[in-house]
Order: C-alpha cells, then sequence, then structure tokens
C-alpha cells in the first residue's frame, strides 16, 4: 500500500487508546495516533510507535540484552482496529482541539520521524515506548501551548506498583518480572513518567489544556468508544506461585523434620532448589551487568539467587567435604536475611510469593551448616 503526507489543512488527529491483552506483550495496552483526512475519499491513516521487526538479524539475541530498535509503522485505521476487534480488546478515541497550526506541525513531524533513516528508535520499556514517543511529539509539536494538569492525579507509586496493576492476572509472568527488574524501579514515579501506560496518558491527555492561542482550552474535545467488549471475570489458576512455593516450603520442612529424627541430610532436594537459584542467579547477573536495560540494574534478587550456588551443589555432591562447603552455607545464610532486611527497609520490593522460598533458603542452610559433616548423619 503506498501511504503519502495528507495535507495538513483538512484532517483530524486524535489519540486511540487500547486496552491490555491476554499475552504479557499486550498487558499493558496500547497507544497510537490517528489522523483523518476529512472528506469521504480522506486517507484515514495510524502512526503506531510500537511495532519491531522479527527479521532483524540476531533479533531474539538484542531483544534479550536491551538492543533490539523498535519503529513506527504507519497503517490504515480499519486495519489496525480489525486487529484489536479480533482479539476483542476495547478501543477509545480523544479527538484533539488543535489549532491549525499545531496539526501542520505535528503531522509534519511525524512523516518526518516515518522516514526510513530516523523511524527506528532504541526501545525503554519505561522510558521510550510507544506511549511516551507519542507525547514527546505533541509536546514538539505544541511547545509550551501544551499544559499537562495530572500532577494532582497521581498517588505515591512506584514504577513497580504501576506494573503490577496489569500484570496481577498473569501471577508468573508477575514474578517473572519482579526477579528481572532491580530496585531502580522502587522509587515513586512522576505523573509524567507514569505517561508510560497507555491508560495514564490518556487520562493526562484528558486533564491537559492549550494555552496561547486564545482562551485556554481542554487538548481533548471530544471522546468515544470505538470497541467495547464485556469484562472477564479474573480466576487466578490453582497452579500460580503462592500455591507452589508454599507447597515446597511445606516439603522441606517436612523433609528437614524427617531428616533430623532419622539422622539424614536429604541432600538431594537441597542440590535440586540451589541448582535452580543458581541458574536464576546468572540470569539475574546477566541482566544487570550484561545488557542494556535500564531496569534490570541494582537488582537485589541476586542475595538469594546467586550464581555461586552452583558451586555450593558441586561441594554438595562430592563425596568428600570440602572445608569451604560449611563456610559457603553460612555466606548463603547470610545473604538470605540480607534480603529479607532489604525488603523490609523498602531498597527493593520483591514479589510476595517468594517468602517460603527465603524461609526455604534460611531453613536449610541453617541446618546443613549445623549437621553437614557430622558422622552420625547420612547425606540421604
Amino acid at each position: 500500500m503506498g501511504l503519502a503526507p495528507v495535507k495538513a489543512q483538512v484532517y483530524e488527529i486524535s489519540l486511540l487508546t487500547c486496552d491490555p491483552g491476554k499475552e504479557l506483550y499486550s498487558s499493558f495496552g496500547h497507544s497510537a495516533i490517528r489522523m483523518r483526512q476529512i472528506g469521504s475519499q480522506g486517507q484515514d491513516l495510524v502512526f503506531n510507535f510500537g511495532t519491531f521487526d522479527f527479521r532483524t538479524p540476531n533479533f531474539y539475541g538484542k531483544f534479550a540484552t536491551g538492543k533490539l530498535d523498535y519503529m513506527l509503522s504507519v497503517s490504515t485505521y480499519a486495519d489496525f482496529i480489525s486487529e484489536y476487534d479480533y482479539f476483542k480488546r476495547d478501543v477509545r478515541e480523544q479527538i484533539l482541539d488543535l489549532n491549525a497550526e499545531q496539526r501542520d506541525f505535528l503531522i509534519q513531524h511525524l512523516w518526518a520521524q516515518y522516514d526510513p533513516a530516523r523511524r527506528y528508535y532504541r526501545y525503554d520499556f519505561f522510558f521510550n515506548n510507544c506511549a511516551t514517543k507519542i507525547r514527546d511529539a505533541f509536546e514538539i509539536a505544541m511547545g509550551d501551548q501544551l499544559v499537562w494538569n495530572d500532577s494532582s492525579q497521581m498517588g505515591e507509586k512506584t514504577f513497580r506498583n504501576l506494573i503490577d496493576e496489569y500484570v496481577y492476572p498473569l501471577p508468573w509472568a508477575d514474578l517473572g518480572i519482579d526477579l528481572a527488574l532491580g530496585s531502580v524501579i522502587d522509587r515513586e514515579a512522576t505523573a509524567r513518567e507514569s505517561q508510560f501506560l497507555p491508560d495514564y496518558m490518556e487520562a493526562a491527555f484528558a486533564s491537559a489544556t492549550l494555552v496561547g492561542d486564545g482562551p485556554t482550552r481542554p487538548l481533548v474535545k471530544e471522546s468515544r468508544v470505538i470497541l467495547e467488549y464485556p469484562d472477564e471475570e479474573f480466576k487466578m489458576d490453582l497452579i500460580n506461585p503462592y500455591f507452589v512455593f508454599w507447597g515446597i516450603a511445606i516439603l522441606f520442612t517436612g523433609i528437614t523434620f524427617f531428616g533430623h529424627r532419622k539422622k539424614q541430610l536429604f541432600l538431594g532436594f537441597d542440590v535440586a532448589l540451589f541448582s535452580i537459584l543458581g541458574i536464576l542467579g546468572l540470569v539475574v547477573t546477566f541482566l544487570w551487568f550484561f545488557t542494556d536495560h535500564s531496569a534490570t540494574k541494582w537488582n537485589w534478587n541476586i542475595l538469594w539467587v546467586f550464581p555461586g550456588h552452583l558451586a555450593l551443589v558441586w561441594g554438595l555432591m562430592k563425596k568428600e567435604l570440602q572445608p569451604w562447603v560449611k563456610k559457603y552455607l553460612l555466606f548463603a545464610l547470610i545473604m538470605a536475611d540480607a534480603a529479607v532486611v532489604f525488603w523490609i527497609l523498602g531498597w527493593q520490593s520483591f514479589h510476595p510469593s517468594l517468602i517460603p522460598i527465603l524461609l526455604v533458603i534460611i531453613l536449610r542452610t541453617n541446618y546443613l551448616y549445623y549437621n553437614i559433616g557430622n558422622r552420625s548423619l547420612k547425606a540421604g
């Protein structure tokens, strides 16, 4: 399809806000700009900053390391809406009260950004995404004439609180996000920063005003619902992190109790536990130190999912107990205790389902520290 810039003097600009979908990649919703040319044969286009190309060389490697570029795409309004209709996701439209000069400047800026040499940008979930790029475009086009009035609408919410609102229906994804993202997202987000979420940007547009070109007026002159579907009742699956992890805690409490009575260590369970923790520690370390993701830095989950736990696994599997194993068990115990302290002091918020896992680590490192090497106990 050949797309050409529309004439600046006869079109209407609006913000499209799409509700979250059922998959993780769509769980935060979406935003786009609609440009409708007035007239029966006028073009009706959507500018979308939230697209990427699967054909990008080393796509998954770039995605994992935070080096994947997103791009601005342009499609017809009909094609855009048909996708959201297919997935039964609500779409709302805010028609904006721009004057001719503001519309001209905005459309020229968008077409300039669509140039092949400029359409790609380095994506950042919190600070440079499909919503913030739209906000930035409007600020460039209108400058000081655009006034945000949303400072009083924000409560005391951190970035983590904000994303939790959207991933709560996906408990395993919620856990994964909390494992991957560091303490840098546990600071309070400003009203402007909250606009990385399409719903919050929609609210910011609804309260914004235009000044300096006549009487002050609202940015949004009309709001309407384009697609609307019944809300689905949320029911958490039985196999969720809370159920599974408390089950693990009960299991380890049981084997510790029976191990103490039967004079056995049951080290096989510890080998499995610390293998998983060590592998997760490698992932956290990779995301913190070897990627460009801004939100994975200073991740204190590393206090309990630590790569060094793989060395402990090797030590526990040796026939002859090495002296360093007891020292490492004490180290691991202190690290798990430190994670609890960091959580209590608010230096980083961990996922609530992790409470039983931290208790298991504290229980088993303490038990093994005092009993491993005891000749009267069997490894089991």
